[in-house]
């Protein structure tokens, strides 16, 4: 059985800057904000967030099936995706529009700054999940055009599918209403704790009544781990820290690609949220969103010195 991992294709043009955010912008003149990172390098790949997720569960030994909307330009991101068994018959061109670009500066607290033209991902909602004819049983809806998301986690919902909504960096468009269209019946609800402070502010309820709603909550939380939030229950789950710190772009998505890895083989969601630490850490420790190579073995043994624990 498949894994639905829908959201965006982008190609992305990573910079990290050597130094803290904090320490260059003045929280009291942002009225009137100025300023220039410099980055010694400039290096461009293939991401989005649904292409990372991807690519980190097919390292895992999953299979992948990809629902998104790209551009004129994606043909060498064909190329690479297939060089690496990732499925993208439900991947549709649009040959009038780019590929989506994203402009990443990240900083060495893992805080980053993105520009991002969304190109053919603002077609994405003219793909359906009755497009795709394979059997899934389980799909991530991802940051992508908003009705897009809306439409897919409805409908993964609808079929009783285990759903993982991702709101990301498109959480901030949604509505009240929305958020709680996307979280409600939703196996896992996922976010960083920015985005889950941000998803109270924008509902207006309390921490309890919002897991209540949405089953379980995940809250990752940089290099303090991650929390598991059920109804009346918080299981904290440790981090694991990388060995060198080399580009912290694309930690996240490996973390979900880890969870999903955990969910789709039926272990408990504590031990899929250690996987996804592990391979969030040893994403951090590789250039770009998708360049890690993976060691299976040897990923089982580290998780076992990391946790005490088999896989």
């Amino acid at each position: 059985m498949s894994i639905l991992v829908s959201g965006s294709l982008a190609i992305d043009y990573i910079m990290v800057f050597r130094d803290r955010f904090k320490n260059h912008i003045l929280p009291d003149r942002l009225h009137v904000l100025n300023v220039a990172f410099h980055v010694p390098t400039l290096r461009r790949s293939f991401g989005g967030t649904a292409g990372n997720i991807a690519y980190n569960l097919r390292l895992l030994g999953d299979d992948p099936l990809l629902l998104a909307s790209v551009g004129s330009d994606f043909g060498p991101y064909a190329e690479w995706l297939d060089r690496h068994g990732i499925d993208r018959r439900f991947v549709r061109t649009y040959d009038e529009m780019l590929t989506a670009q994203a402009f990443i500066t990240t900083d060495l607290d893992d805080n980053q700054i993105t520009a991002f033209h969304s190109g053919a991902m603002e077609r994405a909602s003219d793909l359906a999940l009755s497009d795709v004819t394979d059997a899934v049983t389980l799909g991530i809806v991802s940051p992508n055009a908003k009705q897009a998301m809306l439409d897919v986690a409805r409908d993964l919902k609808r079929r009783g599918i285990s759903t993982v909504v991702d709101p990301g960096q498109q959480l901030s468009s949604f509505t009240s209403d929305e958020l709680l269209a996307l979280m409600e019946g939703a196996a896992v609800y996922v976010v960083n704790d920015y985005e889950w402070s941000l998803t109270q502010s924008r509902i207006g309820q309390s921490e309890d009544a919002l897991v209540r709603r949405a089953g379980t909550v995940i809250v990752t939380l940089g290099e303090k781990g991650s929390r598991i939030l059920r109804d009346g229950e918080r299981v904290e789950i440790p981090p694991v820290r990388a060995e060198r710190v080399v580009d912290p772009t694309g930690c996240g998505d490996a973390y979900r690609a880890g969870l999903l890895h955990g969910m789709q083989r039926g272990l408990p969601l504590e031990a899929a949220a250690r996987i996804g630490s592990l391979l969030g850490a040893l994403e951090v420790e590789h250039q770009g969103t998708q360049g890690l190579a993976l060691d299976r073995e040897a990923f089982r043994a580290r998780y076992q010195r990391e946790f005490g624990a088999r896989i």
